[in-house]
């Protein structure tokens, strides 16, 4: 291979390595829809999302959150409601739904029941579960793990929906258009 042509692909790629190890982990931002959840890094798309594009898409989660700190399944649906709007879709053609089982359904508990169960730590949840739901966002907790877990309605932070069981809630959330996120 001529030396100019050596030369010139050494310079390509080291133009594409240097502008790669620009990127990285400040990229990522929070809003335009939940401020100080859910970073999310702007994409050139290859093709443009339809200004039409409407969502409907439920999650699942039985991980729980580190005690004391935001679960990063529901930081998700913050970040799946900002990167969308930041490509272009409105907020208000975006639904989304959570669905919760197993150790995650106390990250969905007021600080009373939270605070019980792990030594008077704060639900760090409760502020991003409310944005979230400002935002249109349903959380359904499955009613047997409740029961296995003694989480009653009262122990809930507000509007959090009891459904009588996670799969009934996907089973439901599925017949009303939802795709299930495999996240």
């Amino acid at each position: 291979m001529k030396t100019w042509l050596k030369i010139s692909i050494m310079g390509c790629l080291a133009i594409s390595v240097s502008s790669l190890a620009h990127a990285g982990e400040k990229d990522f931002k929070t809003g335009p829809v939940i401020l100080k959840y859910g970073k999310a890094a702007m994409v050139e798309l290859d093709e443009p999302l339809p200004k039409r594009s409407r969502f409907k898409v439920s999650f699942d989660t039985a991980e729980a959150g580190q005690t004391g700190e935001v679960n990063r399944k529901f930081d998700s649906l913050a970040r799946f409601l900002n990167m969308h709007a930041q490509a272009g879709t409105l907020p208000n053609r975006i639904d989304l739904a959570m669905v919760v089982h197993g150790p995650a359904a106390t990250d969905l508990t007021n600080n009373d029941y939270y605070g019980a169960k792990y030594d008077g730590a704060e639900n760090a949840n409760a502020p991003l579960i409310r944005a979230l739901m400002e935002n249109g966002t349903e959380f359904y907790i499955c009613g047997q793990t409740a029961a296995y877990r003694d989480i009653n309605q009262e122990d809930l932070l507000p509007e959090v929906k009891m459904s009588l069981s996670a799969m009934t809630a996907h089973a439901q959330l599925q017949q009303d258009g939802y795709t299930l996120n495999p996240f």
